[in-house]
């Protein structure tokens, strides 16, 4: 069984889309937050296949939201590393990445 660890900037980007969500309609950050964990629970079985789209970080598109899991594959399992809305300027999301 894979390891899923996910950083603390992570969890971070995750807390910033569910007050996005939450602030759109009630139970909708909420929603977006399953949604998420979900994908990322899905790592477990699919870790590794999603394309590497900016240096080693491979992205996972969410099902649900039009944001992107990035994550790299280490020695015990995978690191999510951001979760990011793929709205966001390119440029801006590759200096998330590199922070």
């Amino acid at each position: 069984m894979i390891c899923i660890d996910i950083a603390d900037k992570a969890l971070a980007d995750l807390d910033d889309g569910f007050r996005f969500y939450e602030r759109r309609e009630h139970g909708l950050g909420e929603y977006f937050a399953i949604s998420l964990r979900a994908d990322i629970e899905g790592l477990k079985s699919t870790a590794g296949i999603h394309r590497q789209t900016y240096r080693n970080f491979h992205r996972l598109l969410s099902k649900n939201f039009p944001w992107a899991v990035f994550y790299i594959i280490t020695e015990t399992g995978v690191t999510v590393v951001s979760v990011t809305d793929c709205r966001r300027e390119p440029r801006w999301i590759r200096k998330h990445l590199d922070s």
